[in-house]
């Protein structure tokens, strides 16, 4: 977020002239309109300029008829994954941040947001399956291109990661990939370079890590591709490289209550009875990091992720367990899709 703010604003009460050089000042096309307390009044940008230019008006007219003022906004507690979700979203490239009192608080640019904080590692994105469990929507649409709030749930997970600088991402394609591939083409339109691993034949979430053209340097961003999270890679890449790790498993914590009494025996009677009793479990999330020395073991053969888990800790490698606080869904059910678009 920008914080010299004072060199995209322009006074509420100034010309089209004035506006013109606020934009000039400005270099990103765009102003923001506050009045004399510093409240947002509007947006300007080069085209609402040449509008009013286009329709008669002088460069001595009142500047304010022609300025925007129903925008997006976002709030200070919005994070770079939210604002660029937005900004996908509405096709807009900054979005000014706006306190409680309607006070400019600072701006977010694409350009700032896109090129902050890049990482060297890479991503792929198991985008493969068939999504059998979510007939017949999955008839003539790859699980991974529904829609969940009006975007791709892969949509949503790629902007998550651009939005945490990773910039090279591979999906992992078989089940009617030219429809991914169709969509996000080489990825220039949402910020990254995406690449396909193309499988001839399934080969489960760790089978398709085999397909990477070569071995990276730094760790692996491993996810399924039917998420809908907010899972903070950040804290998952530090968890990983602190704890030296070879593999590290996003886990989540689970609940579910028995709806009966459960009884347990021994030799036909009754030892104890437990009333509707809670279960608590850790459950994979679906959203792993792989150390590069680990990835040189993975056939090229059907391999689910989690055999690959299995035998890296019973040849004696550390595996992390990484606990997932924020928001995620996994929509691979019927259920779990319809409580994801708020059905």
């Amino acid at each position: 977020m920008l914080n010299d703010i004072e060199k995209y604003c322009v006074q509420d009460g100034v010309t089209i002239l004035e506006g013109i050089g606020s934009l000039d000042h400005s270099d990103a096309g765009f102003s923001v309109v506050v009045d004399t307390d510093g409240r947002v009044k509007g947006v300007l940008t080069d085209g609402d300029i040449r509008r009013a230019l286009l329709a008669g008006y002088q460069l001595n007219s009142p500047l304010m008829p022609h300025v925007h003022t129903e925008f997006f906004s976002v709030n200070q507690e919005a994070t770079r994954v939210e604002v660029l979700d937005l900004m996908q979203a509405r096709k807009i490239r900054h979005i000014p941040v706006i306190g409680d009192a309607g006070e400019l608080m600072g701006i977010h640019l694409l350009s700032s947001i896109i090129g902050a904080n890049d990482l060297p590692n890479w991503a792929v994105i198991m985008a493969g399956g068939k999504g059998t469990r979510l007939r017949p929507l999955t008839e003539n649409l790859p699980k991974p291109m529904i829609k969940v709030a009006g975007r791709p749930i892969l949509e949503r997970l790629i902007l998550h990661l651009v939005g945490y600088g990773v910039k090279r991402i591979f999906l992992s394609v078989n089940y009617m990939s030219h429809v991914i591939e169709d969509y996000f083409k080489d990825g220039t339109d949402f910020g990254c370079s995406i690449e396909y691993l193309r499988e001839e034949e399934p080969l489960g979430t760790g089978g398709s890590l085999s397909l990477l053209p070569e071995i990276p340097d730094e760790p692996v961003f491993v996810m399924n591709g039917d998420l809908v999270m907010q899972v903070n890679l950040e804290r998952l890449l530090q968890f990983h490289n602190e704890g030296g790790y070879s593999a590290t498993m996003g886990v989540k914590p689970y609940y579910h209550e028995v709806p009966f009494g459960c009884v347990e025996t021994s030799r036909g009677k009754i030892t104890s009875i437990r009333e509707k009793p809670s279960i608590n479990q850790m459950i994979n999330a679906g959203v792993y990091m792989i150390s590069p020395e680990m990835l040189k073991s993975i056939p090229r053969t059907f391999f689910p992720i989690t055999e690959f888990f299995g035998e890296t800790i019973e040849a004696g490698g550390a595996c992390g367990a990484f606990v997932i606080d924020e928001d995620w869904t996994d929509v691979g059910r019927m259920d779990d899709l319809n409580k994801a678009q708020g059905k």
